[in-house]
């Protein structure tokens, strides 16, 4: 048994999970999991920056989790920086600050790594539950992972559009106008093309969405009074009702977002674009199931992500 601390920092959010992972049973047990909107990736696309508000946040955000750590007794800790890391000019200042707060070295890691822990976060309680191959989609804010696999990945492509990055791009207005949302569409449907080249989505048997704008347009889709991750974790949703609900999303204003129950307040100004890249996605999956012959009729949503991959890694080290 190794207790471990997997820290994912991405472009809206820095999220922990303490575990103790059991190598020989196979098991990941959790002992805290917890998340933060801190917006690392403010302004980064324009500016290719890390802003200094955003360096604050983040950066006390990690002190606060090596206390946790400490209270824990973890003994390795992996900190994955991802999208916002890999675009700014100042990563460096970041790298420094991280290291000084945990006391290990930060890894910025490229779109295919991230891609892969995604991965095996979410495949490894879907084995079994659901057929292969499997096409895992973390959506971002800075960027969207696609790696498709039954027991292992088999190709995997990182897209440069997320729900922060479309946001600041494109969807100024409250709610988005047509134009706004067409603009913010052909990013996601060039970068679909460009996926496509590497990854054969008509392959796919079981689409799995990752990441809290899916989990959040699966908790609008089940209705729910909460954000509740028990019932979020492993839903099964009609392709048309996930399409709906991103739909919804997309056209409300921040005002109503802000007052539906299951909305993290860090995540109101930004669902609308993450709705709508899962909207493109789930869209052109399905098309490319049925140019193979196949039908995509559900998507299933995951609580496990890239956390769980990165636990798993520690874990596995040498």
């Amino acid at each position: 048994m190794t207790r471990v601390a997997a820290i994912d920092c991405g472009t809206n959010s820095i999220r922990l999970l303490v575990a103790d992972v059991d190598l020989e049973k196979r098991t990941l047990t959790d002992l805290d999991r917890r998340m933060e909107v801190v917006r690392l990736g403010q302004g980064v696309d324009r500016t290719g920056r890390i802003a200094p508000e955003a360096m604050a946040r983040t950066l006390e955000a990690a002190r606060r989790y090596a206390e946790i750590c400490t209270e824990l007794e973890v003994e390795a800790i992996r900190f994955v920086a991802t999208s916002a890391s890999r675009d700014a000019e100042n990563r460096q200042e970041f790298v420094d600050g991280v290291r000084e707060a945990l006391g290990v070295e930060p890894e910025v890691v490229g779109g295919e790594e991230e891609a892969l822990l995604s991965f095996r976060g979410a495949t490894g309680v879907l084995a079994g539950k659901h057929p292969g191959p499997f096409l895992v989609v973390d959506l971002g804010g800075g960027s969207t992972e696609m790696v498709l696999g039954t027991t292992s990945p088999v190709a995997a492509y990182s897209m440069d559009v997320g729900c922060v990055r479309l946001t600041e791009r494109h969807l100024h207005s409250d709610p988005p106008t047509p134009q706004e949302i067409a603009a913010a569409s052909a990013d996601v449907t060039a970068a679909l093309e460009e996926a496509g080249k590497v990854v054969p989505f008509g392959r796919t048997a079981t689409l799995v969405g990752l990441a809290g704008s899916v989990t959040t347009v699966t908790a609008h889709a089940l209705d729910l009074v909460r954000y509740d991750p028990a019932q979020i974790d492993g839903a099964v949703l009609p392709t048309d009702k996930v399409l709906a609900s991103c739909r919804t999303l997309l056209g409300l204003s921040r005002e109503r977002r802000e007052v539906l129950p299951f909305m993290h307040p860090g995540r109101v100004d930004v669902i609308g674009a993450g709705a709508l890249v899962w909207s493109d996605v789930v869209g052109h999956v399905r098309a490319e199931v049925g140019r193979a012959g196949a039908r995509l009729n559900t998507v299933v949503t995951s609580e496990h992500d890239i956390l769980d991959g990165i636990a798993w890694s520690i874990a596995e080290r040498p």
